[in-house]
C-alpha cells in the first residue's frame, strides 16, 4: 500500500458555531491530500488534464469518528491499494499531528475521463507504471 501525508492547519474560517471542523472541509482536506500524494509519486493532476484525462469523483464517503478544532494541525494520509484500471480507489486517515486517534476516514473512488468524449478510459499507461513504482517502493 502507498501512504502519503498532507498536513494542513485548521483555520478558523473552517469552523462551525460550535468550534469545530465544518464537516464539508474534509472533502477539501481529502482533494489536497491526493493532489499531492500524486504529484509525489511524479503525476501532476495538471499534466494529466492538459492531456485531455479527467477524473472526476464517482463514489464519496466519510465517516466522523470525533472533530478536530480549530488550529489543530492535522494529518490527512492518502492510502493507495491498486494499480488503477479505470477508476482509482483512495482511502483516508485523519489524525492531528503526533497522536493516533483516528479523528474522520474516508473512501474516494474516482474514474478516469476522455475529457473530449467525456467517456471513461482506461487509467493512461505512464500513470498506471507511477503506480506499480509507488506500490513497489512501499512494501
Amino acid at each position: 500500500m502507498y501512504r502519503y501525508d498532507y498536513h494542513h492547519r485548521v483555520r478558523y474560517r473552517e469552523c462551525d458555531r460550535m468550534g469545530v471542523v465544518y464537516h464539508t472541509h474534509y472533502v477539501d482536506y481529502f482533494e489536497a491530500a491526493r493532489t499531492e500524494a500524486l504529484r509525489e509519486m511524479g503525476l501532476a493532476y495538471k499534466s494529466l488534464e492538459d492531456s485531455g484525462i479527467i477524473m472526476p469523483v464517482v463514489d464519496l464517503s466519510v465517516r466522523y469518528r470525533r472533530p478536530a478544532r480549530y488550529d489543530d494541525e492535522l494529518v490527512i494520509t492518502s492510502m493507495f491499494d491498486a494499480v488503477p484500471s479505470s477508476r482509482v480507489n483512495i482511502g483516508y486517515e485523519v489524525r492531528r499531528k503526533n497522536e493516533k486517534t483516528t479523528l474522520v476516514t474516508g473512501e474516494v473512488t474516482l474514474c478516469f475521463v476522455d475529457q473530449q468524449r467525456n467517456r471513461p478510459v482506461a487509467a493512461p499507461g505512464h500513470v498506471r507504471e507511477l503506480f506499480e513504482v509507488a506500490l513497489k517502493n512501499s512494501q
